[in-house]
């Protein structure tokens, strides 16, 4: 078989699977499609697709599944039932071992990207998609991601905390910022992650605030866990739209700012990183200062070994 005739038969059948995702079918039934028996089929297939017909067809529906969850308003048990699972338990099993996630908390994240490892490179492509495999995790992928992930560890460490530990003055503060905040506690460091992105994001989308601060009641870590769910959605919207326009030196009117200012959307997204970094550094290093045993350093390497398993794929192979 030339290289031609190889390439030639790996799109038919990958095809073959690839358009069953909608069906119940089994290997038999595709070996059939293409006129052979389930163990000539079983055998080029896994010869020339480096995958076998069942494992690339279990994978495809869990990316399809992923892109569901992060793109559209299907249930969760919608989603599971659309990938061939019988009960919602059993998909989620599935899909942590293979994410890394539960399909909730993937939901929550609107994390774009949904390709598992595969060395052969092929992948459900996800409607407009253009070219096999859609497109890397980019650089707003990795701190938007990272940046989340990390405070909400954060945040699950603080709600095993009292209030007067949340509350205790900190002894080592270290104020590297040009304007003024309140950094005393561990609950006023959090409360600052949180706030900074929701005043981006009201300035981002247009909308009022109340610039003196949520009520006490909004400040405690599962209350902050929700308006970081809230905001999140909606800034990662907002910039994400911005990042596929590659619009980042466009400009926008803050309107909260007395008198209104202009920014550009790049130069905001890198500050609410930047000094949410710090922000995140500190608090880490409270927690601990209170007897909380975290893992990691708040290194971004560490959010895309334990959310983004995608990127630790096989080089893929020249057909």
């Amino acid at each position: 078989m030339n290289k031609a005739d190889g390439q030639g038969t790996r799109d038919r059948l990958s095809a073959l699977v690839a358009n069953s995702l909608d069906t119940r079918a089994r290997t038999r039934d595709l070996a059939r499609q293409n006129y052979q028996s389930r163990t000539q089929f079983h055998r080029l297939f896994r010869t020339v697709v480096e995958e076998t017909p069942a494992a690339m067809r279990r994978r495809l529906l869990l990316e399809r599944a992923a892109y569901q969850l992060a793109h559209t308003a299907m249930s969760v048990t919608e989603i599971a039932l659309d990938a061939n699972y019988n009960s919602l338990e059993a998909f989620t099993r599935v899909f942590r071992t293979a994410f890394r996630i539960s399909p909730s908390i993937y939901r929550r994240m609107r994390e774009p990207h949904f390709h598992l490892p595969a060395s052969n490179g092929i992948h459900f492509l996800a409607p407009g998609s253009l070219a096999e495999g859609g497109k890397d995790m980019d650089l707003f992928d990795r701190f938007a991601g990272n940046d989340s992930w990390h405070t909400r560890r954060l945040l699950e460490y603080a709600s095993t905390l009292t209030d007067e530990q949340l509350d205790r003055p900190l002894p080592t503060i270290v104020e590297l910022l040009p304007w003024r905040e309140s950094n005393k506690t561990l609950r006023q460091l959090l409360e600052n992650i949180i706030y900074t992105k929701e005043v981006w994001t009201a300035a981002l989308s247009g909308t009022e605030m109340d610039m003196n601060g949520p009520p006490k009641s909004q400040r405690s870590p599962k209350a902050m866990l929700q308006r970081l769910e809230k905001t999140d959605a909606e800034l990662h919207r907002i910039l994400g739209d911005v990042r596929n326009r590659s619009a980042w030196d466009d400009t926008f009117v803050d309107a909260l700012c007395e008198p209104a200012e202009t920014f550009t959307f790049g130069g905001v997204f890198a500050h609410i990183m930047t000094f949410n970094a710090h922000r995140r550094l500190m608090a880490l290093d409270a927690l601990r200062q209170l007897g909380i045993q975290t893992e990691g350093f708040g290194d971004p390497m560490e959010y895309e070994e334990s959310v983004a398993p995608w990127k630790r794929e096989v080089a893929l192979k020249t057909p």
